[in-house]
């Protein structure tokens, strides 16, 4: 019974983000509201780690599974994506820079608060 509560749980928090999103036509992810619904029940105490830590490391495990799809999609649509090299590989070297300088902060500022 036990890997069916945390997949209940997890899957629970993942309808409640796409039902959020669709009822409030917000544009985050429903799924990425479903994390962040599960992570404040995970802080609140409302959901204890152990009851989704064994389905959270088998879904992170088996992460490459979730990456063919896009793959795939990526192939369909190269010839647009050649035409469009330029805005496309601009905004994933920007991105890619802001994401490593924003990590390294918030890295500092969590190292500054335990000393």
């Amino acid at each position: 019974m036990r890997p069916y509560r945390g997949l209940a749980i997890i899957f629970g928090f993942y309808a409640l983000g796409e039902l959020t999103d669709s009822v409030l036509n917000l544009s985050i992810p429903g799924s990425v509201i479903g994390m962040l619904y599960l992570l404040g029940a995970l802080l609140g105490g409302a959901v204890k780690l152990e009851w989704v830590e064994g389905e959270a490391e088998l879904f992170v495990r088996n992460m490459s599974v979730m990456f063919v799809p896009p793959g795939v999609g990526i192939v369909t649509y190269m010839g647009l994506l050649k035409s469009q090299a330029v805005p496309v590989f601009g905004a994933l070297v920007i991105s890619f820079l802001i994401t490593i300088l924003v990590t390294a902060e918030t890295v500092e500022l969590m190292r500054r608060g335990r000393e």
